[in-house]
């Protein structure tokens, strides 16, 4: 039975690791020892460690078949660069700021596979790209829309994180790249807000993110493409009063005889505001939208995911829809079905021949279900 190592206990990385118990040797690492705790409680084994360094990182994987990386984004980059120098198979969802592809040569020297960004956005959306891309002469367009929200809209923000609050500002942050007639176009994070309906949920409101990643790499053919998140109406708005004030800057400014970081004070006082109590309800809404060409002719396909929380497990939306596409890629991996060396993103899974087949039945096994419109 292989042996996995899950780095990070949080909402997700708890999730992924349950999901995978049955079927491996599942070990999880944090430094949060009441993390650790409710792990050990569900009878899985644990390893106090500090993910923070390499060598942290490299004592909790010593004894790895394949890793998985559920740590916040900040860390993201440094953990998968350490997990490869150990030469331990990766499969990984933390949303790092820096290129995947950086770490490509590192990868193939140590004839390792790494499939990184692979969870709900970036992840799903990029596969389903591939596999279209796979499948039809040419793509023409490709738009994902997509967003985590609470069940329960509770003023001022009508948001609860359902992964890293972190990483959630870095959405609100990091300039946004899109595609638009074959050229990468460049603007701010929460611009070019618009309303649009979604069945069952009513009115959302969606905004340009970062979300294309590697794929503005992969697809340099594809002249359109767009990745946008979904929040109530009006949280736009707030956020981007907020940036604009300077709450998010990472710099220390003097305050009296106090250097403080705007950053460190909002997320002080946003998180507990933010943080998803146990039973809080939450659903996750997604609509990819892929167009091209066919045998001459215009083809296109739509799939849509409206996933809610689980009561009878208590696992949040967002975490089974990021979780479960991560254990799905895990075990395509592990069963010998993606091996290809070096950094890949999920859209190399659609490319690959039932990639995206597997990963679809896998999630579906779990209620985590995509339809065609």
């Amino acid at each position: 039975m292989k042996h996995i190592v899950v780095l990070g206990a949080g909402r997700v990385g708890s999730a992924m690791a349950r999901d995978l118990a049955p079927d491996f040797k599942v070990t999880v690492a944090d430094r949060s020892e009441a993390a650790l705790a409710r792990m050990a409680a569900s009878g899985i084994a644990v390893r106090k460690a500090d993910l923070a360094t390499p060598a942290g990182v490299q004592a909790a994987v010593a004894d790895a078949d394949l890793v998985v990386g559920a740590v916040p984004g900040f860390m993201g980059f440094a953990t998968a660069r350490a997990v490869l120098e150990a030469g331990r198979t990766l499969v990984d969802i933390s949303f790092f700021d820096e290129d995947c592809f950086e770490l490509e040569e590192l990868a193939r020297f140590r004839n390792l596979t790494a499939v990184v960004d692979c969870g709900i956005a970036p992840g799903c959306g990029n596969i389903i790209l591939g596999d279209a891309a796979r499948r039809w002469d040419r793509v023409t367009r490709f738009e994902c829309l997509v967003g985590g929200l609470p069940v329960v809209r509770t003023w001022p923000y009508e948001y609860k994180a359902g992964f890293s609050p972190i990483d959630v500002i870095e959405e609100y942050t990091r300039p946004a790249r899109y595609v638009k007639e074959g050229r990468t176009v460049t603007l701010p994070a929460l611009s070019e807000p618009e309303l649009l309906d979604f069945a069952g949920l009513g009115t959302l409101e969606s905004f340009n993110t970062d979300g294309l990643r590697s794929l503005i790499q992969s697809f340099p053919e594809v002249p359109d493409m767009k990745e946008k998140t979904l929040r109530y109406p009006g949280h736009i708005e707030k956020m981007r009063m907020l940036r604009e004030s300077g709450f998010f800057r990472k710099d220390r400014i003097k305050v009296g005889d106090v250097d403080v970081s705007p950053l460190e004070l909002s997320t002080a006082l946003l998180f507990p505001m933010w943080f998803m109590e146990e039973g809080d309800e939450d659903f996750t809404v997604m609509r990819v939208v892929v167009e091209g060409e066919q045998a001459g002719r215009p083809v296109r396909a739509e799939l849509n995911l409206l996933d809610r929380y689980d009561p009878a497990t208590k696992t949040t939306s967002m975490a089974r829809t990021t979780g479960y596409t991560a254990t799905a890629a895990v075990r395509l991996v592990a069963s010998g079905g993606f091996t290809r060396k070096g950094i890949s993103p999920p859209e190399f899974i659609g490319r690959t021949p039932g990639g995206w087949a597997f990963i679809r039945a896998e999630l579906a096994k779990r209620n985590v279900v995509f339809r065609e419109a």
